[in-house]
């Protein structure tokens, strides 16, 4: 399986702490080698870096590392192939364009016999995830030609969630930049950290941040990840078909879906 990062804060936040454990797990803490990626919204843009090679070992990661790039929204990625060869068109998150705006999905599991009729969007790779999040933007197209809030949207990705969910494993996130969806089948945690703020220490690397010294009293910063990423920290584990939707590190909507 393959693991998930996700976060959502109120100011732009470095997220090379969580990036560092998380990559930890790409080839060396855990069997995760076959690529990785992460995504950081900066305003309407989009930065993008990917390698299809084990991510512990990875220059890029390196450099990611020695970079931090600060986002109020990030999407990030490790892979363990099931579906599709280990290359970069297969690596997550998987980015496109709709209304204006770039959507950046990624998702950890597999799902069987999906084989979806692609109207606009189209699989550039041979991933059953590609796949779906083409299918998915296939149906918001559809239903929303226009611009909607993402509180007017949510039934349709819920849905489709849902629907993905009953074809085998479907933990996901998704964001258009203002906004982060979750959708756990089987595996999600999540943390926000907000004033007061105390040291974190990472489960997968010998390193400890003091976020008091790094942040102000008005920060909120929600991390998602397939694992809790720190071992000294209280994380929320989702439920199956549990689902969230967060702006600016705060939680707007959340449900469950049951089955």
């Amino acid at each position: 399986m393959c693991e998930l990062l996700g976060m959502s804060a109120n100011v732009p936040t470095d997220i090379v702490f969580s990036f560092t454990g998380l990559m930890q797990r790409g080839g060396g803490t855990g069997p995760h080698r076959d690529g990785w990626g992460i995504a950081f919204y900066e305003g309407r843009g989009l930065r993008l870096f990917q390698d299809p090679s084990a991510s512990v070992g990875s220059e890029v990661a390196k450099l990611v590392q020695r970079y931090p790039i600060k986002s109020e929204t990030v999407i990030g990625h490790i892979r363990q192939a099931n579906v599709g060869r280990v290359c970069l068109a297969n690596t997550h998150p998987f980015v496109r364009e709709l209304w204006g705006r770039n959507w950046c999905f990624a998702h950890n599991g597999q799902l069987r016999d999906f084989a979806p009729r692609f109207d606009f969007y189209r699989p550039v790779g041979d991933t059953d995830s590609e796949a779906a999040f083409c299918d998915l933007l296939n149906r918001v197209r559809g239903a929303f030609p226009e611009p909607v809030p993402a509180e007017v949207l949510l039934p349709v990705l819920i849905q489709a969630a849902q629907d993905y969910r009953g074809r085998g494993v479907f933990n996901c996130l998704l964001s258009d930049g203002d906004w982060l969806f979750c959708f756990c089948s089987t595996k999600l945690a999540q943390i926000t950290r907000r004033a007061p703020f105390g040291p974190a220490r990472l489960r997968d690397a010998d390193l400890t941040v003091d976020f008091h010294a790094e942040t102000t009293p008005d920060d909120v910063v929600t991390v998602v990840a397939t694992e809790p990423l720190t071992d000294n920290e209280r994380w929320n584990l989702f439920q199956p078909g549990e689902w969230s939707l967060w702006r600016r590190g705060e939680r707007i909507a959340h449900g469950q879906m049951g089955g």
